[in-house]
């Protein structure tokens, strides 16, 4: 993993904006999880698409329902990490933009 660059004032506040645009929140997470756990609504909303797929489709039998909602209660506690984990990606990603023009200008 290597370090993150250092930002002026400016570029952290262009991340940070990013990230509060493009990241996901917590409430709407479990929103999805309270409203559409057997479907998968929350694995959808946090970019887990293929998880979300196979919640889904497991939904559509009795075992695999139930299979489904243990699924769901597990997720309960793995949200706040897949949140973090995709806000950090949001912020990675916007930082290498941020340097990426920083470099561009120098030029």
């Amino acid at each position: 993993m290597s370090a993150s660059p250092i930002l002026s004032n400016n570029e952290r506040l262009v991340v940070n904006s990013e990230v509060q645009k493009n990241g996901k929140s917590t409430g709407v997470a479990y929103a999805f999880w309270f409203f559409l756990s057997a479907v998968g609504g929350h694995r959808f909303y946090l970019g887990h698409k293929g998880s979300a797929i196979a919640q889904l489709i497991l939904t559509l039998t009795l075992v695999g329902a139930i299979v489904s909602g243990i699924w769901a209660i597990i997720d309960a506690f793995l949200i706040p990490g897949m949140i973090r984990d995709f806000n950090q990606k949001v912020e990675n990603e916007a930082t290498q933009q941020v340097v990426s023009n920083r470099s561009d200008n120098n030029d």
